[in-house]
């Protein structure tokens, strides 16, 4: 008798310790706007990311073959020229081949949170498709953690979790016992599917991205389908593991 493959989502990293479970697929997701990024400089050319949690980590590569990049709060960290954005890895030939050293205010958190899963890969929306058919060609377990803001929740991650959740159930995986966190993700993301641009306009992270003038960074965020790449940790770099578009 086969056992169908369970999905568990984890609201927050600070979480985590309670959530973990070393025989899932852990999928780390943070819309707004680092798992965005990834999926975006490995559709353009970059060979891999490297996920780092200190901004002191990172300006330990050196510079022949990588591109360091580092965020806080929204904004790229003086003396840096990449952050977050997704745009600036979009059709941009000083990327193509090299490697990105990344390090953000909650994405890389939560994947340094994770890094000794049995497995890790990165989710957004521009990749669900494409992540969805990778899972369940994988056939275990997933945990989705959400990035959120600085450990606590946030509505954008929690809705991708609720999106990705129901596509799985769709394939055949079911809820863990304690679902509580899917049902709500699962919710959200049912309320807001037919417009989540402006479903999430009271939200705090597009509050803060809006202030900052990065409305093109959150439309782009929030569109389906634009990339097939599946990033997935290997030995510290997240390479992607199927064919682009």
């Amino acid at each position: 008798m086969t056992t169908s493959p369970v999905i568990r989502i984890c609201l927050t990293p600070a979480l985590y310790p309670i959530y973990r479970d070393d025989n899932s697929i852990v999928v780390v997701v943070d819309i707004f706007r680092a798992t965005s990024a990834i999926c975006t400089a490995l559709h353009h050319g970059m060979t891999s990311v490297i996920p780092v949690a200190a901004i002191d980590e990172a300006k330990n590569f050196p510079g022949n073959g990588y591109i360091i990049a580092a965020e806080r709060g929204g904004e790229v960290v003086a003396g840096f020229a990449y952050g977050n954005s997704p745009l600036s890895y979009r059709n941009n030939p000083e990327i193509v081949g090299k490697k990105l050293v990344l390090t953000t205010t909650n994405g890389t958190q939560a994947i340094s949170a994770a890094k000794d899963a049995a497995a890790l890969c990165v989710g957004a929306f521009s990749n669900i498709s494409a992540l969805s058919s990778w899972l369940l060609n994988q056939q275990k377990d997933v945990m989705i953690l959400c990035a959120g803001w600085k450990n606590r929740l946030n509505l954008e991650d929690t809705i991708f979790a609720g999106a990705l959740t129901r596509m799985l159930l769709n394939q055949g995986f079911v809820l863990d016992i304690d679902s509580d966190a899917a049902l709500t993700a699962i919710t959200l993301y049912e309320q807001s599917k037919e417009n989540m641009y402006r479903f999430l306009e009271p939200s705090s992270h597009r509050q803060r991205l809006s202030k900052l003038n990065l409305e093109k960074d959150i439309e782009y965020c929030l569109q389906w389908d634009t990339t097939s790449v599946v990033p997935v940790l290997m030995n510290g770099e997240l390479k992607n593991v199927l064919s682009k578009l």
